[in-house]
């Protein structure tokens, strides 16, 4: 019997363009505001902070925080 990773967080690596699955989950937590990210809606992300955001919105606050 395969295992779901319903309501699991994924553990992803970011990279330009992709990322890949370290630990299988559905979902990541936005860093800016804490939402759940499904991950075929995962869209933003920073490369070099390795942390994925829910919006366009989330990144730009992101990158202000330093």
């Amino acid at each position: 019997m395969l295992m779901a990773n319903r309501s699991r967080p994924a553990r992803l690596h970011y990279m330009d363009g992709t990322f890949r699955v370290l630990s299988p989950g559905d979902h990541v937590v936005c860093a800016v505001t804490g939402q759940p990210i499904a991950l075929d809606a995962l869209r933003y992300w920073s490369v070099a902070r390795q942390e994925p955001y829910v919006s366009a919105e989330a990144s730009v606050q992101a990158e202000g925080r330093g």
